[in-house]
């Protein structure tokens, strides 16, 4: 299951079934789970820890060392979770000791070519970052997220559940979770209305969100007002999921 012309250090800890491609590099302390399928030519750094049954294509390069001028090679890790599809050319690497000293990515996520996933970024599940997508530095990005194409997200932003981001958007500030951003700089464009009817939301919950949106953003309100009011209403939980990301925002939102 190990090509013989790829190298694996013998602190590496491999689980059941790894496969690994020729002229790749796992370096110590790397943990790999069982099933998870390693392409040719892929370099990972430890420490990082990766789960099981992912797939990692050709050219990759996973737990090198933080692109943080402060970086004095402090202990940091990258870690990974189960059945993520990592393809050609992405970057993905560890914390640093000033954000946390952990970056991670959960589960079931699809990470197209050349993404670049900085220090102390938190990715959460079930995420699809098309092709040239980038996160600056501690970047947290909720649930169900979809980037489009060359997307930047700056860094410190968080981005929302069940956001969407067109083509080549760029955003300085943080993007609630439901809606659909595009643009450099990035401005909101409604709901991800048809994300979240596929993701079976019910229409209850999508007219909430849309009463919840027009307050934000249509309603002529100070930020600060439409807040008062979204707190009054008898929510559901992705209206007060909505609220709570507004409120907590350091950055400000897209607006």
């Amino acid at each position: 299951m190990i090509h013989p012309q790829a190298i694996v250090d013998p602190g590496a800890k491999l689980g059941k079934d790894v496969q690994i491609g020729a002229f790749s590099i796992i370096g110590a302390g790397v943990e790999i789970g069982s099933g998870t399928w390693i392409g040719p030519h892929v370099v990972i750094n430890g420490p990082t820890r990766i789960g099981s049954e992912n797939r990692i294509y050709q050219f990759s390069s996973l737990g090198e060392a933080p692109q943080h001028l402060g970086y004095k090679g402090e202990p940091t890790w990258l870690e990974i979770g189960d059945r993520n599809i990592i393809r050609e050319y992405c970057t993905l690497n560890r914390g640093s000791a000033g954000g946390g000293g952990v970056t991670r990515l959960g589960h079931d996520n699809f990470i197209m070519a050349y993404c670049h996933v900085a220090h102390d970024c938190q990715v959460g599940n079930r995420t699809i970052f098309a092709n040239g997508t980038s996160l600056a530095g501690h970047v947290r990005v909720e649930d169900q997220v979809i980037f489009g194409g060359f997307s930047m997200i700056h860094q410190f932003c968080r981005v929302g559940a069940h956001a969407m981001t067109g083509i080549s958007t760029v955003t300085f500030k943080d993007i609630p979770p439901y809606l659909l951003v595009a643009g450099n700089t990035a401005v909101p464009h409604g709901l991800n209305v048809r994300g979240l009817k596929r993701r079976n939301f019910s229409e209850q919950t999508i007219e909430a969100l849309r009463h919840a949106y027009k307050l934000v953003y249509k309603s002529g309100l100070r930020l600060s007002e439409a807040i008062e009011q979204l707190a009054q209403m008898d929510a559901n939980p992705e209206v007060r999921h909505f609220l709570d990301f507004i409120k907590q925002s350091e950055r400000g939102i897209v607006r």
